[in-house]
């Protein structure tokens, strides 16, 4: 294959990506390389290494991110996602160990088992200890999910190549990973969003930074990937210059949400305002990192970028960034739609013999708890 799969920020938007994702599942679609940031990275996780599988399923754990919603009639009182962002704290560590994997098994097929499981963990983050205080450097704790979702063994022994990046604040500079090294601090360091996450401590060469989202600083890492990433072998770093994310690398496909002007609006309350403070600048750059990519790299390197485009009218984009459970189920089938139609005009994704094959579960079938 000559094609890289490059995923950029984008949380809630994330279930237009693992729409999409689960239609090249589904269809066998081939890779040489794959690399994320921000909310992609979770993505590009879920359809590298999945640890909740179905073998009637190969894209379950894609589907399932729907499940990382909140039911709309309680969304509409509370639009925090207290499922994904959990309060922070060594004994909000242990309690969650305590009660999570309960709380892990209560099923979600029907509105009302969704209503009931989304009310049992509203009870569960309303009681749970916290160390939260003014001089806490994040409101959330570091996504102490990670590990029940994602098999990062399996991560590092078969697959395409595999990037996230995180960015260093104390040396002011992006780091890229590679698949090989990949664990769940690493994915915890790239999240590590201002004032949602605090930065996250990790240690290199035996010295320990600070980082943050690295889509917060580069949100494609276009730059990183074929200029400046480190290439580790036997443990020796050999670091080197203008370096092809991998030899015969010819295509980009790259999904952009993150980059639609049409994100923004004219906030609706508090929360919405504090959201759109955050997009704002983001909007921007991605805009900006995607055209200037094309302009200056897309002839350096010799690569296309094939974009995948979903129906932006289908989309209820003052709610785009809302936590609800309608509108991530509504995100997925769009972006699963994207999917498909990416897959029909880009043969060149697929082996001769996945290329004939058509075998696609329900889109309606409802997964399991996330």
């Amino acid at each position: 294959m000559t094609a890289a799969l490059i995923l950029g920020g984008g949380a809630p938007n994330l279930t237009l990506m693992s729409g999409a994702l689960t239609a090249f599942k589904e269809r066998n679609a081939q890779f040489s390389a794959i690399s994320a940031s921000g909310a992609g990275m979770l993505v590009a996780l879920l359809y590298a290494a999945p640890k909740l599988t179905d073998p009637e399923d190969p894209a379950f754990a894609l589907r399932n991110t729907r499940n990382m919603g909140v039911v709309d009639p309680i969304n509409v009182w509370f639009p925090f996602n207290y499922k994904v962002f959990q309060k922070p704290g060594v004994l909000a560590d242990w309690y969650r160990k305590a009660l999570n994997p309960f709380l892990n098994r209560l099923p979600q097929t029907t509105f009302a088992e969704q209503w009931a499981n989304d009310l049992a963990w509203f009870a569960a983050a309303a009681i749970s200890p916290s160390d939260l205080w003014p001089l806490s450097g994040g409101l959330s704790a570091p996504a102490p999910w990670i590990e029940d979702v994602v098999d990062f063994a399996q991560l590092k022994k078969t697959g395409p190549d595999f990037y996230i990046n995180a960015y260093n604040l104390d040396k002011q500079e992006m780091r890229t990973f590679e698949r090989h090294e990949i664990e769940a601090r690493h994915f915890r360091a790239g999240l590590a969003f201002p004032f949602i996450y605090p930065p996250f401590k990790l240690e290199h060469k035996g010295e320990e930074s600070n980082y943050i989202e690295g889509s917060a600083v580069d949100t494609f890492n276009f730059e990183e990937l074929f200029e400046k990433f480190e290439i580790h072998k036997d443990k020796k770093v050999l670091k080197e210059s203008k370096v092809e994310i991998k030899k015969g690398i010819k295509r980009l496909v790259v999904f952009d949400i993150i980059g639609r002007k049409r994100l923004l609006h004219a906030p609706t309350n508090l929360y919405d305002a504090w959201v759109q403070s955050i997009m704002v600048p983001l909007v921007a750059m991605a805009r900006d990192d995607l055209r200037i990519f094309e302009d200056k790299y897309k002839k350096k390197h010799g690569v296309e970028v094939d974009r995948i485009e979903f129906d932006e009218d289908k989309i209820d984009w003052k709610n785009a960034l809302s936590w609800s459970r309608s509108n991530l189920e509504a995100l997925f089938d769009i972006g699963y739609a994207a999917g498909r139609e990416f897959c029909g005009r880009s043969p060149y994704l697929f082996e001769p013999e996945a290329e004939s094959s058509d075998a696609r579960p329900d889109l309606r079938v409802v997964p399991k708890a996330w």
